[in-house]
């Protein structure tokens, strides 16, 4: 398999972004294991039905899993590495460390694959088809998923920090890291509407609600209480910072299109989150969002095709040095 670099510039409001791209055509395909393991998707399936079942935020931090492994060397399961004498994972990087969640999940999907096809569906692979079927379950669309990617026998530690967009980034930052990715300005803001569900930390909205929230947002009576009940859980001069917050206080466990309306009214719970409508450099982004809140069903099918997009992020080392690991933990022995 021939694997090619290809390096170009990227400008964006007058700024450059060099952005990698590996033309590396993997053998992705929608009937990988129709052969080996065809019924792969359904024990993905019956294990995540499970898992929303027994909780329902389950469905987002199985998403934000994903996101985290493909940011970092591609979707090569390597944010499921444990720490090892030989290995340092991705886990306790600052970004995600007790910010990550739901790996056990991953686990007795895992352990299903196994004992039904032992040695044949990836941990990567895994963790996409989850994903999606995580997503579907607490009510977004569905995708089909290109399946055949390689786990990794390697971790990305020192690229978590400058790979991943943070809760304070500014617009101009994150479409760098998303275009570093071959991302597009429209995939950032697609993505960014999976904060439809889940939940955040008061150390990533604390500049936030102490910050421009107020400025930004219109401060209706609603506004207000919810600005009461994050300063109440999240105080200024430091402590519970590990307290969480919906990022969608409106349907925290549906996923739906009300993130959008809640960055219309200048309430969005991250820095990160209001800047793709109120930054005065985001002209395209701030019409995206007004696209998605008014029409929820192309917000739907353009999260699809732009977790398609995520989902084939490769890392090229896989195909040539990758393998299926037993345990998502660790590497093969």
């Amino acid at each position: 398999m021939e694997i090619k670099s290809t390096i170009f510039t990227l400008s964006v409001f007058g700024l450059c972004f060099l952005t990698f791209l590996h033309a590396s055509n993997p053998p992705l395909s929608l009937d990988y294991y129709k052969s080996t393991c065809p019924n792969a998707e359904a024990i993905v399936r019956k294990e995540m039905e499970c898992a929303v079942q027994s909780d329902l935020r389950n469905a987002a931090l199985i998403l934000r899993l994903h996101f985290h492994d493909c940011f970092v060397q591609g979707c090569d399961g390597s944010v499921l590495l444990d720490d090892t004498y030989t290995l340092q994972g991705e886990k306790k990087a600052p970004t995600n460390l007790n910010a990550l969640k739901g790996f056990e999940i991953i686990d007795r999907i895992k352990n299903k694959l196994e004992s039904e096809c032992p040695g044949i569906v990836s941990c990567a692979d895994a963790l996409t088809i989850a994903a999606r079927d995580a997503t579907v379950l607490v009510g977004g669309p569905y995708w089909h998923v290109p399946v055949g990617r390689k786990d990794s026998k390697t971790a990305g530690f020192s690229q978590v920090e400058s790979n991943i967009p943070g809760a304070n980034d500014g617009l101009v930052s994150m479409i760098g890291k998303f275009m570093y990715q071959s991302l597009s300005v429209v995939d950032l803001v697609a993505l960014s509407g999976a904060h439809t569900i889940g939940k955040a930390r008061c150390t990533n909205y604390r500049a936030r609600i102490y910050g421009d929230y107020q400025t930004t947002a219109t401060m209706n009576t609603i506004a207000e209480s919810n600005l009461k009940t994050l300063k109440s859980t999240c105080p200024a001069a430091g402590g519970g910072d590990n307290h969480e917050s919906s990022m969608d206080y409106i349907s925290p466990d549906l996923f739906d299109n009300s993130y959008y309306h809640i960055l219309l009214r200048g309430e969005g719970l991250l820095n990160s989150d209001q800047v793709l409508y109120s930054s005065i450099l985001g002209v395209q982004t701030s019409k995206l969002v007004k696209q998605y809140a008014e029409n929820q069903i192309a917000f739907f099918e353009q999260f699809s095709e732009s977790m398609v997009k995520l989902g084939n992020i490769t890392n090229p080392e896989t195909y040539v040095d990758g393998e299926v690991r037993k345990n998502c933990r660790f590497v093969n022995t």
